[in-house]
């Protein structure tokens, strides 16, 4: 996993990095896991009004890349805004566990093994006093998987194969823009009802102030379940809230969702009110049931795990498979 601290306004951020990438002979468009055609630059291009009233900041990153690898901002749009709806993945496990010891956030990334190298853990500091300093993780670059913010917000995703998708954000821009733009679970979910979707997914939110929550979402419906009602909730990538079952697809290959939504199930149920930070680990590392026990000749893996300790504000990753590596404590972001 690479690592990045980035400071600065966003077009500085972007295009320090941009010029960093091409100063040792790296493209983006070169390290690009799939094809960019025309329907993803048309798309984009009907997504973009949106990101620029929800999002401007993002834009203006995206502008600094573009300067800084020498091309033009409309050559990234397609890769990014195609994320999660045009470029259709399904992989990823999350949960929150809150009992009287334990406030945790976990999540499990699953993703291409051929590209491993690439995936990097980000600290942002803006010079924006409307940004929020935040460290996050990616398999991609801008947009965002899991992560948490200077006020103690922590958010991950797991994407859903979608029934339709329209002009709007991506799931993975709209964790990014949480961060920034929100600094509990109570700000969040206004803006999450609030911001035009192009695609499904679920979130789970935790903050410092001891909220919690799970949100399942397509383009047009949005649900979301506190904690008051139990003490975790877990997702991966269809939908199992009661409200959004009738919205659930069936997809050939979904990287086993259902067997690793139901080892969260069982385990959480049974023993939320007792789980430990150290059982949380073992529980992402697929000791109580399938959760990320690819077979990497198929090119799938879980490529890096994260624990979010909101209780004592500790950050915990895995920079692999957390069934072959330790997780390590990351004590450079303080929140």
């Amino acid at each position: 996993m690479y690592h990045a601290r980035f400071k600065g306004t966003h077009y500085e951020i972007g295009k320090k990095w941009g010029e960093l990438l091409k100063k040792n002979n790296k493209n983006l468009l070169d390290n690009i896991p799939f094809e960019i055609n025309k329907e993803m630059k048309e798309f984009s291009e009907n997504c973009l009004p949106y990101y620029k009233e929800f999002f401007p900041e993002v834009i203006d990153e995206i502008k600094g890349i573009a300067a800084g690898q020498s091309i033009e901002p409309s050559s990234l749009y397609p890769v990014l805004f195609s994320m999660y709806a045009l470029v259709r993945v399904t992989n990823c496990s999350s949960f929150i566990v809150k009992n009287e010891q334990t406030f945790l956030l976990g999540r499990n990334s699953d993703f291409l093994t051929a590209i491993e190298k690439l995936y990097m853990n980000c600290l942002y500091t803006f010079k924006e006093t409307d940004s929020y300093s935040f460290s996050g993780n990616t398999t991609a670059f801008v947009e965002m998987e899991d992560g948490i913010n200077q006020w103690g917000l922590a958010v991950a995703l797991t994407s859903v194969f979608p029934d339709s998708i329209k002009p709007g954000m991506n799931v993975g821009m709209i964790l990014r823009m949480l961060l920034e733009k929100c600094r509990s679970v109570e700000e969040a979910l206004p803006l999450l009802e609030t911001v035009p979707r192009c695609t499904a997914g679920t979130l789970v939110l935790a903050d410092t102030t001891g909220e919690a929550c799970v949100v399942e979402f397509t383009n047009d419906q949005l649900v979301h379940h506190s904690l008051t009602e139990k003490g975790y909730c877990c997702a991966t990538n269809s939908f199992h809230l009661p409200e959004m079952l009738e919205r659930k697809i069936t997809v050939d290959d979904d990287w086993f969702a259902e067997e690793r939504y139901q080892t969260l199930e069982q385990y959480l149920s049974t023993h939320y009110q007792n789980m430990s930070l150290s059982e949380g680990q073992k529980l992402l590392g697929g000791d109580y049931g399938f959760l990320c026990q690819y077979d990497r000749k198929t090119g799938k893996d879980t490529v890096w795990s994260s624990i979010y300790d909101l209780r004592n504000k500790q950050i915990y990753r895995c920079e692999g498979n957390p069934s072959r590596k330790k997780f390590k404590e990351d004590s450079r972001f303080t929140f």
